[in-house]
């Protein structure tokens, strides 16, 4: 008998999430977005529990290595709160990410925020530059969008 593997990717509405996975979720987009990127800003939006909304993670164990969140903008998915573990970075899980997202929306026009520097990761996936660059909490974004 083999061990059930410890790292496995999961989509979910919010709806289906257990507390403690809520819990990981939020801790790990609080510990990176606000403490390490030192942005105080309003995390939880309301977007999260819209019924369309998507959460899309790769777990292992009791931690979440990755994670993002699609919501659905009528016209376009949009994906959002982009966030890898510190330990996980450099490993490919990003990439993987991405790919689990776009296989959930499928044959949909894409949207997204870049931060500046990400832009050539997300090109790589077929997303492209639709606006200029702004500041959002004193980080540089780009916004982006991937036509179906």
């Amino acid at each position: 008998m083999h061990p059930e593997p410890r790292t496995q990717w999961h989509a979910a509405a919010f709806r289906d999430l257990d507390a403690a996975t809520l819990y990981a979720i939020l801790r790990l987009r609080a510990d990176v977005f606000v403490v390490e990127q030192k942005c105080a800003y309003g995390d939880l939006d309301g977007r999260d529990t819209e019924p369309q909304a998507r959460h899309v993670w790769l777990a292992d164990g009791d931690d979440i290595r990755a994670y993002l969140r699609i919501l659905d903008d009528g016209e376009a998915a949009r994906i959002g709160r982009v966030v890898v573990a510190p330990a996980a970075r450099g490993t490919g899980v990003a990439g993987e990410l991405m790919t689990q997202a776009l296989t959930a929306i499928g044959d949909r026009t894409v949207v997204l925020e870049a931060q500046a520097h990400l832009v050539g990761f997300y090109a790589k996936f077929g997303f492209q530059q639709i606006g200029p660059e702004y500041l959002e909490d004193g980080i540089p974004h780009i916004p982006m969008r991937r036509e179906r």
